[in-house]
């Protein structure tokens, strides 16, 4: 309402200031900065053929107030144009703002994914969204290039953009993030990441880390804390094979899906075809990288201390899994999966259609466990949990 009333100021001003009385002949108008009178602060006749005497002033007395009444009108609209506009975008500042704190009380965010397919913790992300049935959209990012997060100073994934305008790094942080939001009743997206502080250091290599405090608990009050972990040690267990998932077991994954060329070739194979690459990045990624990995698969074995056989460190690692979650148990969580079960799902799913998963489910007792996390991600058995 108030800019069409500045609008109707302005055409008023106008109008008047192309009237007839302002604008008869023989007569002119003059304004500061009018090219028409740059020659001359007068308006000088030539009419009737005559010797080009001098007329009279620039305005009739008449033409005066009607002149200053039209810059008025147009003075006016202007300033409350300007006014309308100032108070309208204040406005969409303070309604984004009020959406941003009362989404989370309501509707699932809006989830987008920017990931490598084969990644182990990308996958963990993949696994928590799937079971919580949670919508998300992936962005598949080129490994080489990683144009599609050039905007993001961090420069790792997974990243996870909430509501296209809070970042999550760190996959830990991320599903303890989400899982927190989920079970809170009462904090937001960005409350709750203020509780994971980021903090930077320097490796042995001198090299710049990223790490972040906490990332392995969940933000609840004690009451909330109870019904997430009703019996005793939950909580603590879940945390501890967390963090093996991520400082042990994901470890694993390299030496032994590059073992040999042939499963160094197979492997990159698998990540050029799920993953996105140009047709010449793809041929150089499948056996240049397939050759390099084969090397440094070698280096993170004599790292990592393994044995020379690392499908030997795989198997016992799959088996001390199993053997937490027990004969009585159909996941460590319970009867539902935990974010403990979600992380090792994730982690080992990367290895599917590789001779390293194929030799896994044929030499370990992972298996039962493996296809009940396959069949509760597959048919979201967490979105009861979702629903705030």
């Amino acid at each position: 309402m108030a800019a069409s009333c500045t609008r109707s100021l302005v055409k008023v001003g106008w109008t008047v200031l192309q009237s007839p009385a302002l604008r008869r002949p023989g007569t002119g108008v003059h304004l500061p900065g009018n090219a028409g009178s740059r020659a001359s602060r007068r308006f000088y006749s030539g009419g009737g053929g005559g010797t080009g005497a001098r007329s009279g002033p620039l305005w009739s007395q008449h033409g005066r107030g009607n002149a200053a009444l039209g810059c008025a009108f147009l003075l006016g609209g202007s300033v409350g144009l300007y006014h309308t506009f100032k108070f309208y975008w204040a406005q969409q500042r303070q309604l984004a703002q009020e959406q941003a704190q009362a989404a989370p009380a309501g509707a699932s965010p809006s989830l987008t994914l920017y990931q490598y397919q084969t990644c182990p913790f990308c996958s963990k992300v993949r696994a928590f969204l799937d079971y919580h049935g949670l919508p998300y959209r992936v962005v598949e990012v080129n490994p080489i290039m990683r144009r599609e997060i050039k905007w993001s100073a961090y420069r790792k994934v997974p990243i996870l953009m909430v509501d296209e305008h809070l970042q999550l790094n760190d996959s830990s942080v991320i599903i303890s993030s989400l899982k927190t939001y989920l079970v809170s009743k009462a904090s937001s997206m960005t409350d709750i990441l203020r509780c994971y502080p980021e903090m930077k250091s320097l490796n042995d290599s001198g090299k710049e880390v990223t790490e972040y405090n906490n990332k392995y608990w969940l933000m609840l009050s004690q009451e909330e804390t109870a019904a997430v972990y009703p019996e005793k040690g939950m909580q603590k267990e879940e945390m501890k094979w967390r963090q093996w998932a991520d400082d042990w077991l994901v470890h694993l994954i390299s030496p032994n899906v590059y073992r040999s060329t042939g499963e160094a070739l197979a492997s990159f194979d698998y990540i050029v075809r799920e993953g996105k690459f140009g047709t010449l990045e793809g041929v150089l990624a499948k056996y240049v990288g397939a050759a390099a990995m084969f090397v440094i698969a070698k280096r993170l074995k004599s790292r990592h201390n393994l044995q020379d056989d690392v499908r030997q460190d795989l198997y016992k690692a799959v088996n001390d899994w199993v053997a937490a979650v027990g004969k009585h148990r159909k996941f460590m969580g319970g009867q539902g999966p935990n974010l403990a079960d979600l992380a090792v799902f994730g982690v080992l799913r990367v290895m599917e259609g590789l001779e390293a998963f194929d030799d896994m489910m044929a030499n370990t007792k992972v298996k039962p466990w493996y296809r009940r996390m396959e069949a509760a991600t597959r048919n979201r058995d967490g979105r009861s949990q979702s629903a705030r």
